[in-house]
Protein backbone atom coordinates (compact mmCIF):
# COMPACT_ATOMS: atom_id res chain seq x y z
CA UNK A 1 0.00 0.00 0.00
CA UNK A 2 1.93 3.27 -1.20
CA UNK A 3 -0.02 5.97 0.84
CA UNK A 4 -1.51 5.34 4.46
CA UNK A 5 -5.43 4.41 4.66
CA UNK A 6 -8.18 6.05 6.60
CA UNK A 7 -10.36 4.40 8.72
CA UNK A 8 -12.87 5.15 6.12
CA UNK A 9 -11.20 3.91 3.42
CA UNK A 10 -10.46 0.58 5.32
CA UNK A 11 -14.26 0.11 6.28
CA UNK A 12 -15.59 1.09 3.11
CA UNK A 13 -12.82 -2.12 1.82
CA UNK A 14 -13.46 -3.83 4.12
CA UNK A 15 -16.98 -3.88 3.35
CA UNK A 16 -16.47 -4.57 -0.52
CA UNK A 17 -14.14 -7.45 0.79
CA UNK A 18 -17.21 -8.95 2.84
CA UNK A 19 -19.62 -8.44 0.29
CA UNK A 20 -17.87 -10.16 -2.46
CA UNK A 21 -16.70 -12.96 -0.56
CA UNK A 22 -19.79 -14.03 0.98
CA UNK A 23 -18.58 -12.73 5.38
CA UNK A 24 -21.53 -10.71 4.83
CA UNK A 25 -25.10 -11.93 3.25
CA UNK A 26 -28.11 -10.40 2.49
CA UNK A 27 -31.07 -12.23 2.52
CA UNK A 28 -34.97 -10.59 3.36
CA UNK A 29 -37.32 -12.66 1.76
CA UNK A 30 -35.46 -15.95 2.90
CA UNK A 31 -34.19 -14.97 6.36
CA UNK A 32 -31.25 -16.61 8.06
CA UNK A 33 -31.41 -18.48 11.43
CA UNK A 34 -29.15 -16.87 13.95
CA UNK A 35 -28.18 -19.55 16.77
CA UNK A 36 -30.69 -18.12 19.21
CA UNK A 37 -33.28 -18.94 16.66
CA UNK A 38 -34.29 -15.92 15.63
CA UNK A 39 -34.33 -15.51 11.86
CA UNK A 40 -32.96 -12.27 10.51
CA UNK A 41 -32.33 -10.56 7.58
CA UNK A 42 -28.48 -10.54 7.32
CA UNK A 43 -25.72 -13.11 8.33
CA UNK A 44 -22.18 -11.91 9.40
CA UNK A 45 -19.10 -14.93 8.82
CA UNK A 46 -15.56 -13.03 9.38
CA UNK A 47 -13.99 -16.48 9.35
CA UNK A 48 -14.23 -16.06 5.55
CA UNK A 49 -12.08 -13.03 6.29
CA UNK A 50 -9.05 -15.65 8.00
CA UNK A 51 -8.33 -17.23 4.36
CA UNK A 52 -6.43 -14.18 3.06
CA UNK A 53 -3.42 -12.48 4.70
CA UNK A 54 -4.26 -9.46 3.06
CA UNK A 55 -7.94 -9.49 4.25
CA UNK A 56 -5.91 -9.91 7.86
CA UNK A 57 -3.23 -7.20 7.11
CA UNK A 58 -6.33 -4.88 6.34
CA UNK A 59 -8.66 -5.93 10.00
CA UNK A 60 -5.47 -4.59 11.63
CA UNK A 61 -4.68 -1.96 10.04
CA UNK A 62 -8.70 -1.00 11.00
CA UNK A 63 -7.74 -2.01 14.76
CA UNK A 64 -4.32 0.27 14.54
CA UNK A 65 -6.67 3.24 13.31
CA UNK A 66 -9.27 3.10 16.21
CA UNK A 67 -6.20 2.63 19.03
CA UNK A 68 -5.15 5.71 17.31
CA UNK A 69 -8.25 7.38 18.00
CA UNK A 70 -9.06 6.29 20.96
CA UNK A 71 -5.42 7.62 22.16
CA UNK A 72 -5.56 4.86 25.03
CA UNK A 73 -2.86 3.32 26.21
CA UNK A 74 -2.53 -0.64 26.03
CA UNK A 75 -0.37 -3.15 28.10
CA UNK A 76 -2.11 -6.52 26.68
CA UNK A 77 -4.33 -7.89 23.65
CA UNK A 78 -7.24 -9.66 24.81
CA UNK A 79 -9.18 -11.89 22.15
CA UNK A 80 -12.58 -13.60 22.70
CA UNK A 81 -12.80 -16.90 22.17
CA UNK A 82 -12.48 -18.25 19.09
CA UNK A 83 -13.61 -15.89 16.48
CA UNK A 84 -11.79 -13.24 18.09
CA UNK A 85 -8.29 -14.71 18.84
CA UNK A 86 -7.13 -14.95 15.58
CA UNK A 87 -7.37 -11.00 14.89
CA UNK A 88 -6.21 -10.38 18.13
CA UNK A 89 -2.98 -12.08 17.82
CA UNK A 90 -2.44 -10.19 14.25
CA UNK A 91 -2.76 -7.30 16.25
CA UNK A 92 -0.63 -8.30 19.45
CA UNK A 93 2.17 -9.28 17.01
CA UNK A 94 1.95 -5.93 14.92
CA UNK A 95 1.89 -3.79 18.40
CA UNK A 96 4.54 -5.82 20.21
CA UNK A 97 2.14 -6.46 23.04
CA UNK A 98 1.33 -9.69 25.01
CA UNK A 99 -1.69 -11.85 24.13
CA UNK A 100 -4.26 -13.69 25.85
CA UNK A 101 -7.69 -14.95 25.20
CA UNK A 102 -10.87 -15.35 27.18
CA UNK A 103 -13.23 -18.50 27.05
CA UNK A 104 -16.65 -18.34 26.81
CA UNK A 105 -16.88 -20.15 30.37
CA UNK A 106 -13.96 -21.24 32.86
CA UNK A 107 -12.62 -24.85 32.00
CA UNK A 108 -14.03 -28.01 33.88
CA UNK A 109 -10.25 -29.46 34.46
CA UNK A 110 -6.30 -28.42 34.84
CA UNK A 111 -6.38 -24.69 36.79
CA UNK A 112 -10.06 -24.13 35.37
CA UNK A 113 -8.66 -20.67 33.80
CA UNK A 114 -11.34 -18.70 31.88
CA UNK A 115 -8.63 -16.65 30.73
CA UNK A 116 -5.49 -18.06 29.04
CA UNK A 117 -2.40 -16.19 28.78
CA UNK A 118 -0.11 -13.63 31.32
CA UNK A 119 -2.30 -11.11 33.13
CA UNK A 120 -1.13 -8.81 35.58
CA UNK A 121 -3.32 -6.73 38.13
CA UNK A 122 -4.15 -3.12 36.36
CA UNK A 123 -2.57 -3.71 32.95
CA UNK A 124 -4.46 -2.22 30.42
CA UNK A 125 -6.51 -4.57 28.47
CA UNK A 126 -8.05 -4.04 25.03
CA UNK A 127 -10.54 -6.54 23.83
CA UNK A 128 -10.93 -7.71 20.05
CA UNK A 129 -14.09 -9.22 19.22
CA UNK A 130 -15.07 -10.51 15.71
CA UNK A 131 -18.89 -9.64 15.51
CA UNK A 132 -20.99 -7.58 18.30
CA UNK A 133 -24.17 -8.28 17.58
CA UNK A 134 -26.45 -7.74 21.17
CA UNK A 135 -22.62 -7.87 23.07
CA UNK A 136 -23.43 -10.34 25.66
CA UNK A 137 -20.19 -12.36 24.41
CA UNK A 138 -18.01 -9.58 24.54
CA UNK A 139 -19.16 -7.74 27.72
CA UNK A 140 -18.89 -11.31 29.51
CA UNK A 141 -15.30 -11.13 28.19
CA UNK A 142 -14.82 -7.36 29.44
CA UNK A 143 -16.29 -8.24 32.83
CA UNK A 144 -14.23 -11.36 32.98
CA UNK A 145 -10.90 -9.37 32.74
CA UNK A 146 -11.93 -6.81 35.05
CA UNK A 147 -12.55 -9.81 37.37
CA UNK A 148 -9.20 -10.96 37.19
CA UNK A 149 -7.31 -7.80 37.97
CA UNK A 150 -7.23 -5.92 34.37
CA UNK A 151 -8.11 -2.73 33.45
CA UNK A 152 -10.63 -2.59 30.13
CA UNK A 153 -12.37 0.68 28.86
CA UNK A 154 -12.23 -0.28 25.10
CA UNK A 155 -13.48 -3.18 23.42
CA UNK A 156 -12.81 -3.85 19.14
CA UNK A 157 -14.82 -5.47 16.66
CA UNK A 158 -14.76 -5.47 12.98
CA UNK A 159 -18.23 -5.71 12.31
CA UNK A 160 -21.69 -4.30 14.04
CA UNK A 161 -24.90 -4.53 13.90
CA UNK A 162 -25.49 -1.13 15.95
CA UNK A 163 -27.77 -2.57 17.53
CA UNK A 164 -29.46 -0.58 20.42
CA UNK A 165 -29.12 -3.79 22.98
CA UNK A 166 -25.06 -3.74 22.43
CA UNK A 167 -25.04 0.05 23.24
CA UNK A 168 -27.17 -0.31 26.21
CA UNK A 169 -25.38 -3.40 27.46
CA UNK A 170 -21.75 -2.05 27.12
CA UNK A 171 -23.00 1.38 28.54
CA UNK A 172 -23.95 -0.77 31.60
CA UNK A 173 -20.03 -1.81 32.25
CA UNK A 174 -19.01 1.64 31.70
CA UNK A 175 -16.98 0.11 28.44
CA UNK A 176 -16.84 1.88 25.03
CA UNK A 177 -16.91 -0.19 22.08
CA UNK A 178 -16.03 0.67 18.26
CA UNK A 179 -15.71 -1.01 15.14
CA UNK A 180 -14.20 -1.19 11.95
CA UNK A 181 -17.50 -1.30 9.51
CA UNK A 182 -21.03 -0.43 11.41
CA UNK A 183 -24.03 -1.16 10.00
CA UNK A 184 -24.99 2.15 8.33
CA UNK A 185 -21.42 2.33 6.24
CA UNK A 186 -22.41 -1.38 4.92
CA UNK A 187 -25.51 0.03 3.55
CA UNK A 188 -24.05 2.54 1.84
CA UNK A 189 -21.54 0.18 0.22
CA UNK A 190 -23.77 -2.63 -0.68
CA UNK A 191 -26.33 0.04 -2.34
CA UNK A 192 -23.25 1.44 -4.39
CA UNK A 193 -22.43 -1.94 -5.00
CA UNK A 194 -25.60 -3.23 -6.27
CA UNK A 195 -25.74 -5.77 -3.65
CA UNK A 196 -29.20 -4.58 -2.14
CA UNK A 197 -31.82 -2.14 -3.72
CA UNK A 198 -33.28 0.88 -2.29
CA UNK A 199 -36.15 -1.20 -0.81
CA UNK A 200 -34.02 -3.71 0.64
CA UNK A 201 -32.21 -1.00 1.95
CA UNK A 202 -35.24 0.19 4.00
CA UNK A 203 -36.22 -3.28 5.30
CA UNK A 204 -33.03 -3.82 6.97
CA UNK A 205 -33.14 -0.56 8.46
CA UNK A 206 -36.71 -1.14 10.12
CA UNK A 207 -35.17 -4.57 11.41
CA UNK A 208 -32.48 -2.89 12.49
CA UNK A 209 -34.57 -0.51 14.98
CA UNK A 210 -36.29 -3.80 15.94
CA UNK A 211 -34.20 -7.17 15.37
CA UNK A 212 -36.35 -9.34 16.96
CA UNK A 213 -39.50 -8.72 16.14
CA UNK A 214 -38.67 -8.24 12.89
CA UNK A 215 -39.37 -12.01 11.58
CA UNK A 216 -42.87 -11.93 13.74
CA UNK A 217 -43.60 -8.89 12.12
CA UNK A 218 -43.04 -9.81 8.96
CA UNK A 219 -44.80 -13.47 8.19
CA UNK A 220 -41.97 -15.93 8.78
Amino acid sequence: MTQKMTQNNIAEKLARISLEIGAIKFSPDQPFTWASGYKMPIYNDNRLLLGNAGHRTLITQGFQDLLKKCTTKVDVIAGTATAGIPHATTLADHLQLPLIYVRSASKTHGMGNRIEGPLKENQQVLVIEDLVSTGGSAANAVTAIREAGGIVNHCFSIFSYGLTEATDKFEGISCEIHSILDFSELLKIALSTQNLCSNNIETLRSWQKAPFKWAENNGF
